[in-house]
C-alpha cells in the first residue's frame, strides 16, 4: 500500500487522547504481522479508566528468537494520539486531497509519518530497526514514560516523528508549566476599600511576568522564535460580579531554549511573586511548579544526520513545540525530530500534509532502511 492509502485508513480511526488507541494499535499489528515483524503490545489503563497500549515492533531475526533485543541501530518513534477535533469539523476522520495537501485529523501530527514508515518497511528490508508507538503524547508524553520505565533498551539513532516539513530537528525547547494562585480579601463591591482584589493583583503580576520573561535571555538561532517564550494560557477568579475577588489563579507556560537550565524559569517566577507580594500589602501569592522538562541540544553529527544530509535538501532546525525527543534522548546516542507536514496547521481544522512530502519521506525511509547495515554501522 502507498502511504496515502495507509494514511486514509489511519485517519479514519479516531484517536484523541480521551479515547482508546487500541483500534489503531490493532490495525498496525495486522499490517506488520504478515511482513514478518514481531509485535509486543504493552497495554495499560489511564487515569480516566480508558484502556490504551504502547507497541514495540521489530523484524523477526534469522534466528527466530522472539525476545526484544537490548540494542537497535535505529528506532522510529511515533505517537498514536491526536488532540480533540471540533464537532464542526465534518471531515476530521475523512482524508481529503485539496491543492496537493491531504487534510484530516492527525494527517501531519503524526499519522502521516507512520503511514510513510509502513509503506517503507513494506518495500524495503528494515533489519535492526525498532518501531515504537506510544499513547498519550499529547497529554504529557505519559505513554512514553510508561514504556521506558518497563524496558531496558539502547538505541543508536532515534527518529522522533513530528511535522517539521522534513527539516531535521536537531535541538528542541524544553517545556514548563506552573499554577500561580493569588489570594486577596473579599468585600462587597460597594465598599471596595474593605477588600483587596486578587484579580487586580494577578493582572499586575501577569504584566510583570510578561515584561520580565519575554525579553532578553539566551538566544538560539536554530529556533523560531529564538528565545525562551512565556504564555499565560488560562485565568480564573472571583465569585460574583458584586464581590471584590478574594482569589485568582492562572497558568504560566514556558518553552525554554536548551541553554536555560531546568528550574531557572520557575525560580524567576517565584522571585517575581515575592516582589509582587512586597508591593501589594495583604496579597499572598503561591507558585506551584507542575512541569519543568529540559529541552535537548544539538547532537553530534551521527550516522542518521549524515544520511539525512545526503538524502534531503532541508537544513537542520530547532523545534519549539513539545515532543518525546528529550525522553528518548536518555536511551539514544543520536536523536532527530523529523516528519512530513507543518506543525502550524496541526491542532486545528486546517491540519494537512503535503502529498509531495509524504512521498519524499516514504522514499527516504526506504533508502535509510535498505542501507541500514552500511549507514548505521559502528553505532554503540
Amino acid at each position: 500500500m502507498r502511504a496515502e492509502e495507509i494514511l486514509r485508513e489511519l485517519v479514519a480511526i479516531p484517536t484523541p487522547s480521551t479515547v482508546s488507541n487500541l483500534p489503531l494499535i490493532q490495525w498496525v499489528s495486522e499490517f506488520l504481522g504478515p511482513l514478518g515483524w514481531l509485535i509486543q503490545v504493552l497495554p495499560y489503563t489511564d487515569e480516566a479508566g480508558v484502556k490504551k497500549a504502547n507497541l514495540l515492533a521489530w523484524l523477526r531475526p534469522a534466528s527466530g528468537a522472539g525476545e526484544l533485543p537490548e540494542h537497535f541501530a535505529v528506532a522510529f518513534v511515533c505517537h498514536t494520539d491526536t488532540v480533540p477535533f471540533a464537532a464542526a469539523w465534518d471531515g476530521a476522520l475523512r482524508l481529503e486531497e485539496r491543492d496537493g495537501n491531504l487534510h484530516g485529523c492527525g494527517s501531519c501530527d503524526v499519522k502521516g509519518a507512520l503511514a510513510c514508515f509502513l509503506e517503507a518497511v513494506s518495500v524495503a528490508p528494515a533489519s535492526d530497526v525498532l518501531l515504537m508507538l506510544t499513547a498519550d503524547e499529547e497529554v504529557g508524553c505519559k505513554g512514553m514514560d510508561r514504556l521506558l520505565a518497563g524496558i531496558h533498551l539502547r538505541v543508536g539513532s532515534a527518529i522522533i516523528s513530528e511535522p517539521t516539513s522534513l527539516h531535521p530537528g536537531v535541538a528542541g525547547k524544553g517545556y514548563g508549566l506552573a499554577r500561580v494562585t493569588v489570594m486577596g480579601r473579599e468585600a462587597h463591591s460597594a465598599f471596595p476599600g474593605q477588600g483587596v482584589s486578587a484579580i487586580s493583583a494577578a493582572a499586575r503580576l501577569i504584566a510583570l511576568i510578561e515584561d520580565a520573561l519575554s525579553l532578553g535571555g539566551a538566544a538560539d538561532e536554530l529556533f523560531d522564535p529564538p528565545r525562551t517564550t512565556v504564555n499565560i494560557g488560562t485565568i480564573e477568579g472571583g465569585s460574583a460580579k458584586n464581590i471584590v475577588a478574594g482569589r485568582c489563579t492562572f497558568l504560566v507556560e514556558w518553552r525554554a531554549v536548551p541553554e536555560d537550565e531546568p528550574g531557572s524559569v520557575l525560580m524567576r517566577l517565584r522571585e517575581l511573586a515575592v516582589y509582587a507580594e512586597a508591593q501589594q500589602p495583604h496579597i499572598v501569592i503561591a507558585v506551584d511548579g507542575l512541569r519543568d522538562e529540559a529541552g535537548f541540544s544539538p547532537a553530534h553529527s551521527g550516522p542518521l544526520r549524515r544520511q539525512l544530509a545526503q538524502l534531503l535538501p532541508a537544513k537542520p532546525t530547532g523545534i519549539s513545540f513539545g515532543s518525546e525527543a528529550s525522553r528518548v534522548a536518555r536511551i539514544a546516542d543520536e536523536v532527530v525530530v523529523i516528519g512530513p507536514g507543518d506543525m502550524r496547521t496541526a491542532h486545528s481544522d486546517r491540519e494537512c500534509v503535503p502529498v509531495a512530502e509524504l512521498d519524499a519521506w516514504s522514499q527516504v525511509l526506504a533508502k535509510l532502511f535498505a542501507d541500514n547495515a552500511k549507514a548505521f554501522s559502528g553505532v554503540s
